[in-house]
């Protein structure tokens, strides 16, 4: 016996110092990991070693101490949340089962009532929680559109920053620009942001980290949060959409989270780069040669000094102001040595849709390209741009974002002549402006999709209707359809003129269209009994006058 465990204890002797050199090899390993980069600014000149001095180490210590003590509190507050929502699902199990058990409760013998009964609880019984949070997340059109039958069964985004929210719903007493005041609203958006935070900052295997060595990757800071959108679905939950970016940086990171009526899941995180994406910007237009100018303008500034990554295309209609917008596009051309555009004369009557049909076939560069489909009445800058590029993928997404439109400036501002620069006009305000959210012509979209949908109908003819038929394509298509307010799209004022020629339907929504335009609902109060409020001042000055002789 003694001399059959002589090779048992030697095997155990090679298997503990076998155990024992990986334990070395794996502490040395984080020992390395856990050591901090090279600070060039330490370095002394001459010398081979880079010394670091005491200060250093305890703002490291301290930078590394605050970042487990806020992973700690963000894992601190998922648990609490999945331990409530683990209480409430066994709770709703075991009433269930209880209701299974007792007589009369289901089984072959019951009535058709209890029949019913029990469909609906076995309908609604996860029976594995993971698997039903999943099956959330596959409900919220996180990877692929649901169909949808018109445009009032899709639910819009609402956009924020960490300072503002740009809401939809305002109803009278809302405000389309919000600072979030209530303490719940803040906390939620602050949660969501540090939540994304966490995701880019401790990535998992499946994400993508293209060419990310760890010690030398720099934290993402709430600094780095560009813009984020949300929407919440009362049969699913909450969906967030989150862009973070390094200053300077034209490699964005989106990150997808989920709230199902719980905590907060991770989706996704990618990287999004945008270096290379051009958008062709198309422009119907017919007359207005004055706006355009104007347009051009802002296109200069934007699109050519800034951007660098934008081709024009024009479709004009008719022959009138032709040779002006030719000048115009000529002069831009020679003064900013910009050649990325295109002028497509059309003799015919104006048709929006038969515009843009005809700017989005007139494409030749490339077998695709992101389109963004542009009124000349429109301003936008830089930030629009990168939302665009942001929204849109093709055979994924298209992007309508929600114009922010302004009121007749001089209902505004009084007076029109004394009306501010437009660029101080651009502010969020309910006496200011409105989102156009009936409005569906302002898009962000690739080619190829557009093609594949089969594009405008071209038999619609006037104001209007063929920007719905398009969009209504999209929400029965398999297409995720993004729909929110954008802060930095403006619709700027201009008069409308409602042709005797349209059908009924279409002069009704150009006539509310056009009264919408006018000013904010207290405005057009003022307007409306200007007659009463004359009146009243007039009464005022003469009691005034009687007490003044008196």
């Amino acid at each position: 016996m003694p001399r059959r465990g002589l090779p048992l204890q030697g095997r155990a002797r090679w298997l503990l110092l076998g155990i024992f050199l990986l334990l070395v090899l794996l502490l040395f390993a984080y020992l390395l990991e856990c050591t901090p980069p090279p600070d060039a600014s330490l370095v002394m000149p001459g010398l081979g070693v880079e010394p670091y001095g005491k200060e250093y180490y305890q703002a490291l210590l301290q930078e590394q101490e605050e970042r487990h003590v806020s992973r700690a509190n963000s894992l601190k507050r998922q648990i609490a949340q999945l331990k409530q929502e683990l209480q409430e699902m066994n709770d709703k199990l075991k009433a269930i089962q209880e209701r299974k058990e007792s007589p009369g409760g289901g089984g072959g013998g019951g009535g058709v009532g209890g029949g019913l009964g029990l469909a609906s609880d076995k309908d609604q019984e996860p029976g594995d929680l993971l698997e039903y949070l999943h099956g959330q997340i596959d409900k919220a059109e996180v990877s692929t559109g649901a169909r949808l039958p018109s445009e009032y069964a899709l639910v819009p985004f609402e956009s924020f920053t960490s300072t503002k929210v740009f809401q939809l719903e305002m109803g009278l007493t809302r405000h389309p620009e919000e600072k979030p005041v209530r303490k719940d609203r803040r906390d939620e958006l602050v949660e969501v942001i540090e939540a994304g935070l966490d995701v880019i900052n401790n990535p998992d295997e499946e994400d993508a980290q293209e060419d990310d060595v760890p010690m030398q990757r720099q934290a993402y800071t709430e600094a780095n949060f560009i813009e984020g959108m949300y929407r919440t679905e009362r049969d699913k939950g909450t969906l967030y959409e989150l862009y973070f970016a390094k200053e300077d940086s034209k490699e964005f990171r989106h990150v997808t989270l989920f709230r199902p009526f719980g905590p907060l899941m991770k989706v996704r995180s990618v990287s999004v780069e945008t270096t290379h994406t051009t958008i062709n910007l198309i422009v119907p237009l017919s007359g207005r040669t004055e706006t355009f100018t104007q347009f051009l303008h802002n296109f200069r500034e934007v699109c050519i000094q800034q951007d660098k990554r934008v081709y024009l295309t024009v479709v004009y209609f008719g022959q009138k102001g032709l040779q002006d917008v030719k000048f115009s596009l000529q002069k831009m051309s020679s003064e900013e040595n910009f050649t990325d555009y295109t002028l497509v004369p059309v003799d015919e009557e104006f048709s929006r849709g038969r515009g843009l049909d005809i700017g989005a076939h007139t494409w030749k560069r490339t077998a695709d390209v992101l389109m963004f489909f542009c009124d000349v009445d429109i301003y936008f800058n830089l930030e629009f741009l990168n939302s665009c590029r942001l929204n849109a993928a093709p055979n994924k997404r298209v992007f309508y974002p929600v114009v922010f439109s302004l009121y007749n400036p001089a209902i505004v501002y009084g007076n029109l002549e004394l009306a501010p620069p437009i660029e101080h006009q651009l502010i969020h305000k309910k006496d200011t402006g409105f989102w156009r959210d009936f409005g569906f012509g302002m898009t962000c979209q690739y080619r190829s999709d557009f093609l594949n949908i089969g594009g405008f109908d071209l038999e619609v003819k006037g104001w209007g209707v063929e920007d719905v038929h398009l969009y209504r394509k999209y929400l029965r298509s398999d297409v995720i359809v993004v729909r929110t307010p954008v802060s930095t799209l403006f619709h700027l004022w201009h008069e409308k003129q409602c042709a005797d020629e349209l059908t009924p339907e279409q002069y009704r929504m150009c006539i509310q269209s056009k009264a919408m335009n006018e000013a904010s609902h207290p405005h057009l109060g003022m307007l409306v009994f200007r007659e009463e409020i004359e009146n009243h001042l007039r009464k005022q000055a003469y009691k005034t006058q009687i007490k003044a002789e008196d």
